[in-house]
C-alpha cells in the first residue's frame, strides 16, 4: 500500500484523523494546509487541529448519543481523540480539552509519521487525475503530483477558490450560515467573592464549573444592554442565516427577556452558597487549560464588537473586571448539500477520475467528534477503494451511522449541519416508554453493531 498516494486538503480535525489513519494502514498521505500563511477570520496558529470555537467535545454519558459517538472513536482507534483523551480538562460530564495542547499533540502525530507529508499552500482545484492546484505561502501557483484518491477536508472556512471549484464540480450551490464563539476571559480577573464552584445538581461540593449568579434586577439590566448592543453584522440580519446550535446570545435575548434564562443562563441544578438559593439566572464558566488559568463563557457565543463585549459582559456579576484572553467572534459557515452530491462512504458522487471524497463540517455534519468519525469514516472508505474492495456498510444503529444516513438520504429537505443524536436513529422494536432506558437500549444496540463493523474493517 505505501505505492498508494493520497491527497488530504485541510489539516483540520477530520483531515489530521484521515491522514493518521490512511498513513496507519501504509497509504502515502500529502496533507495541505494553508494556515499559516493564509489566515482566516478565526485561527490563530498553524497548528492541526486547531478548535476555533468552544472546547468542550459534549457529553461522555455513555446512554447518549454523543456518547455513543465518542464510543466508536475509541473502539475505531482514532489518534485525533485519543489526544483529547490525553489534554482533557475537568467539564462535569462532559469532555473538554486544553485546546493549545491537543493542538500541538494531533500536530507532533501528523508531524512524526513518515508517510504524512505537509504541504503549505492554498488549495483551488483537484484536476481528474488527482492533481492539487494550489498557491504557495509566495502566492504562486503550484500544481501536484498525481494521486489516487483526494479527500477534501476544508471545513467551514473553505476558501472561495475551492469553494467555486467544488460548486461547478456538483451543480448544486455551496449552503452558508453564520457561526459564532464565545469569548474566553482569565480566571485571576474573575471576582471570588461573587461567583462560586459548583456543577448542576452538586449541592455544596466543589464543581467543576464557575457559577455568576444574577439576581433579578442584574439580569434584567444586563439584558437590556445586551439587546441594544452594537455588534459587527449589522441589527437586521436574518436570523434564519445562524445555525441554531451557535445562536448568539443577544439573538437568543431578542426572542424574549426570559429567552437566555431558560436556556444558557438557567439556574436549574444551582445553589448560590451566599444566599442558600437557586439564583435568578447563572452565567457558567468552564476552564479552557489544564491549570485552570482562562475561562469560557459557556453559551456565550456572540456577534457583539469587541468594545461592547467589555462593556456588556462586564455586567455580569464577578465579571465586572474581567480579562479577555479572547473575545467571542462570528464567522460564514460553509457546507455542500450533501443529501444530493455525497454517497454513504462521503464520496462525491459527480467527480470525475480520481474518486474524491469530503469530511468534516465542510460534507455537511456539525461537532467536534462529528468531524473526527467524518475523517475516520472517509479513510476507511478509501483504503477500501485502494485494495479494490468495497468498504462495509455503516449501521444505522450507530451513532454516526444514523447522521450518515440522515446526510445521504436524498429525501432530506432543507439540510443543515447536525449532529449526532437519537432523533436520527432507527426507533426502537418494541418502543420503549422510559426515556434513560430507551437511551441507554439505543446505547447498548450500538455497541453491539459497532462490534460487527469494527471487526469488518479490521
Amino acid at each position: 500500500m505505501d505505492s498508494k498516494q493520497v491527497h488530504i486538503i485541510g489539516a483540520g480535525l477530520a483531515g489530521s484523523e484521515a491522514a493518521l489513519q490512511l498513513a496507519a494502514r501504509g497509504v502515502r498521505v500529502s496533507l495541505f494546509e494553508q494556515r499559516p500563511a493564509v489566515r482566516t477570520a478565526v485561527h490563530e496558529t498553524g497548528l492541526c487541529a486547531e478548535l476555533v470555537c468552544s472546547n468542550s467535545l459534549k457529553s461522555v454519558k455513555p446512554a447518549s448519543a454523543a456518547g455513543m459517538l465518542k464510543a466508536e472513536l475509541e473502539t475505531l482507534g482514532s489518534p485525533v481523540f485519543a489526544c483529547a483523551r490525553a489534554t482533557s480538562v475537568p467539564a462535569g460530564g462532559a469532555l473538554a480539552v486544553d485546546r493549545m495542547r491537543f493542538s500541538e499533540s494531533v500536530t507532533r502525530l501528523v508531524k512524526e509519521h513518515p508517510l504524512i507529508g505537509r504541504v503549505g499552500g492554498e488549495a483551488v482545484s483537484v484536476r481528474e487525475d488527482g492533481r492539487v492546484v494550489y498557491r504557495d505561502a509566495a502566492g504562486d501557483e503550484r500544481v501536484s503530483p498525481p494521486a489516487d484518491a483526494v479527500l477534501i477536508a476544508t471545513g467551514p472556512l473553505t476558501g472561495d477558490s475551492l469553494a467555486h471549484w467544488l460548486e461547478d464540480k456538483t451543480g448544486s450551490r455551496g449552503l452558508a450560515f453564520y457561526d459564532a464563539a464565545a469569548p474566553i476571559v482569565m480566571a485571576d480577573s474573575l471576582d471570588e467573592s461573587r461567583i462560586f464552584r459548583q456543577s448542576r445538581y452538586g449541592g455544596d461540593a466543589p464543581g467543576d464549573y464557575l457559577n455568576a449568579p444574577f439576581t433579578k434586577e442584574e439580569y434584567e439590566s444586563f439584558i437590556a444592554e445586551l439587546i441594544a448592543a452594537d455588534r459587527v453584522i449589522g441589527r437586521d440580519f436574518e436570523t434564519k442565516d445562524l445555525f441554531n446550535a451557535c445562536q448568539p446570545i443577544e439573538e437568543i435575548a431578542r426572542k424574549g427577556v426570559d429567552a437566555p434564562r431558560f436556556g444558557p443562563l438557567k439556574p436549574v441544578g444551582l445553589v448560590d452558597p451566599a444566599t442558600g438559593r437557586r439564583p435568578w439566572a447563572a452565567l457558567q464558566l468552564r476552564a479552557e487549560d489544564a491549570a485552570g488559568q482562562s475561562c469560557n463563557l459557556v453559551g456565550f457565543q456572540t456577534n457583539l464588537t469587541f468594545g461592547e463585549q467589555k462593556r456588556v459582559f462586564r455586567m455580569i456579576p464577578g465579571l465586572e473586571h474581567a480579562e479577555f484572553a479572547r473575545f467571542g467572534v462570528m464567522h460564514r459557515n460553509t457546507f455542500v448539500d450533501a443529501p444530493h452530491i455525497l454517497d454513504a462512504h462521503l464520496r462525491l458522487s459527480s467527480a470525475r477520475g480520481v474518486p474524491v471524497y469530503l469530511a468534516g463540517q465542510l460534507s455537511g455534519t456539525e461537532g467536534y467528534c462529528e468531524a473526527m468519525r467524518s475523517g475516520l469514516h472517509a479513510a476507511i472508505s478509501i483504503d477500501f477503494l485502494l485494495r479494490g474492495m468495497r468498504p462495509p456498510a455503516l449501521p444505522r444503529e450507530t451513532a454516526f451511522g444514523a447522521l450518515i444516513a440522515y446526510a445521504t438520504d436524498p429525501a432530506t429537505v432543507d439540510y443543515q449541519p447536525m449532529h449526532v443524536n437519537f432523533g436520527i436513529m432507527p426507533p426502537l422494536e418494541p418502543p420503549i416508554r422510559n426515556k434513560q432506558a430507551r437511551y441507554a437500549a439505543y446505547a447498548e444496540r450500538g455497541t453491539q453493531a459497532l462490534e460487527r463493523y469494527a471487526r469488518a474493517v479490521g
